[in-house]
């Protein structure tokens, strides 16, 4: 299928050539004589590994899109909802939405408005016309007039992640379902110039009328409508169209009391993942508002982001799997800014999503030898600068330190290590010996420390880093034969930050529940949060 061949594509384009622009750059088109500009997206996706463990890592890959070639279609953004939580949502997310629809209008972009059985409302609406006006395409798929439940037979046999059988209601007392939807919510502006419709066939007539491959869906709800619809995600991409989802316009019906038993926020991430893995990848408003991603006020998350942009540890692998764990189980918000693996091209030298950083409560980063756009290092710097907390894992201690190869317009941050971390690396012995871990003295009663079992091994090997800062403060100690004990997790302040460092961070590590507790620990700790008793999911 064309979606699998795009997804395959994604992660080619991200492990080869690592080709990465800001999330709201435009770009000269290429081509003799063309003057147009580009749309220019970060879009996220999720590829399987290849170890048959089910376990997927996140993929960034750049798309550049003509605006003149794009579509955005609002799916269901209904005046009212049968649910009190979904019509109040729905208000929240409008305004944005209206931004940046306004901006996409004005960059030459298609507007299609699908408020889905109220489009009788707007029988005398130019646009409502221009959809129907719009000749037959040659090629209209035969069943894009019907829902479509499932992409594949892949994903029908998975499932969702969430469990909306019951309607997904997450009010209390629940709602009483029904169909009091009349219009689309005024809020989101519907000009002559855009068209409205809820057909499948009208809304791809009118792709096809205007030369339209890309497509751009928005609205709710992400894992019933905006999914299933005959103008939705699932429709768009079997047919061969390059479709994202904007994944912070948009909402579930879920309901937090049933399964996986997660927060309603939380249910909607789950779904986003499900789609990035199964369905099409997903962008968000940055590249049309140039702010950070739109956040419910009901949200209260704490937002951990984790950086990460390394070629040695397979942090693009573990990481993910951990952000899960914490999302699932501990009910925290995380977003994984994965940069490229490869060891060469100019395309390493980006992290998309740096803005993230705006509203995070925690960043964690694993990232090794990498200078970033000016721009990006200053939303690192800014973090840093506003008190608030960081991790930093393994090569972190030497993250932004390129030794000397940054490409012009790229900054570096080399002394992060001593300055911020509080360490000294300078080199680690070979790989081999497993290293032993074990408390440092004094150390027995932090908290960082606390249910973690020692002593325990790792296969990292050890890096050298004495001595330490003297505002450090050790908690683990790693040894090796014939070899002088090193530091291998400690904490630091930096300025009004607080600071965990830890030198492990195989990817074996993170298979040893020791270290996953060590690193949930200093997660809560970095925040200064109790560690809460994890959640069962199932």
């Amino acid at each position: 299928m064309k979606t699998h061949r795009f997804r395959i594509l994604v992660v080619v384009c991200i492990l080869l050539s690592g080709l990465l622009l800001c999330p709201y750059t435009l770009v000269r088109a290429e081509g003799a004589g063309s003057s147009a500009k580009k749309l220019v997206l970060d879009a996220r996706s999720r590829a399987p590994l290849s170890d048959g463990t089910g376990r997927f890592m996140v993929v960034q890959n750049k798309l550049e899109w003509d605006p003149k070639q794009t579509a955005i279609i609002i799916c269901d953004m209904w005046n009212q909802h049968w649910c009190k939580g979904a019509t109040s949502r729905v208000g929240e997310l409008a305004p944005r939405m209206n931004e940046v629809v306004s901006r996409a209008r004005n960059k030459g972009m298609l507007i299609i408005h699908s408020p889905s059985g109220t489009v009788k409302f707007y029988e005398d609406h130019p646009a409502r016309k221009r959809a129907q006006d719009a000749p037959t395409a040659a090629n209209v798929p035969g069943d894009i007039s019907k829902w479509c439940r499932w992409i594949d037979e892949n994903e029908e046999t998975l499932g969702y992640p969430i469990d909306h059988s019951d309607g997904g209601c997450d009010c209390q007392p629940k709602c009483k379902q029904d169909s009091p939807w009349r219009s689309q919510v005024d809020i989101i502006e519907i000009r002559n110039e855009d068209a409205i419709s809820d057909s499948g066939v009208e809304a791809w007539n009118l792709l096809e009328q205007h030369g339209i491959d890309n497509v751009i869906i928005m609205g709710v709800h992400t894992n019933m409508c905006v999914l299933g619809r005959p103008f939705g995600l699932r429709n768009m991409a079997r047919y061969g169209k390059n479709v994202v989802l904007m994944r912070d316009m948009t909402d579930t019906m879920y309901n937090s009391r049933m399964r996986p038993f997660v927060s309603h926020f939380t249910g909607t991430d789950l779904v986003v993942e499900h789609i990035e893995k199964y369905v099409c990848p997903t962008i968000t408003s940055t590249v049309f508002t140039s702010q950070p991603q739109f956040c419910f006020k009901n949200d209260k998350r704490p937002r951990v982001v984790f950086i990460s942009a390394e070629s040695e540890y397979k942090a693009e692998q573990s990481l993910p799997e951990f952000a899960h764990e914490l999302k699932t189980k501990y009910g925290l918000y995380c977003e994984v800014l994965q940069g490229s693996i490869s060891k060469k091209g100019q395309g390493r030298y980006y992290i998309a999503g740096m803005e993230a950083l705006t509203n995070a409560d925690l960043a964690v980063l694993f990232v090794r030898r990498r200078a970033l756009p000016i721009e990006q290092m200053k939303y690192f710097r800014n973090y840093m600068d506003s008190g608030r907390p960081l991790i930093g894992l393994r090569t972190a201690s030497h993250a932004f330190d390129t030794r000397g190869n940054a490409p012009d317009g790229h900054a570096e941050w080399r002394k992060l290590d001593p300055e911020v971390l509080g360490g000294n690396y300078h080199g680690h012995h070979g790989n081999g010996p497993k290293c032993a871990v074990t408390r440092a003295a004094g150390a027995d009663s932090h908290p960082i420390l606390a249910g973690v079992k020692m002593p325990f091994t790792s296969d990292s090997s050890l890096y050298e880093v004495r001595p330490l800062t003297k505002s450090t403060k050790r908690l683990l100690i790693g040894t090796i034969p014939d070899k002088e004990p090193e530091p291998v997790a400690w904490t630091n302040r930096y300025k009004k930050s607080r600071i965990f460092y830890t030198s492990l961070g195989h990817p074996d590590d993170f298979g040893n529940a020791q270290f996953r507790r060590l690193l949930i620990n200093a997660v809560f700790w970095a925040m200064d949060k109790p560690v809460p008793k994890p959640k069962e999911t199932r």
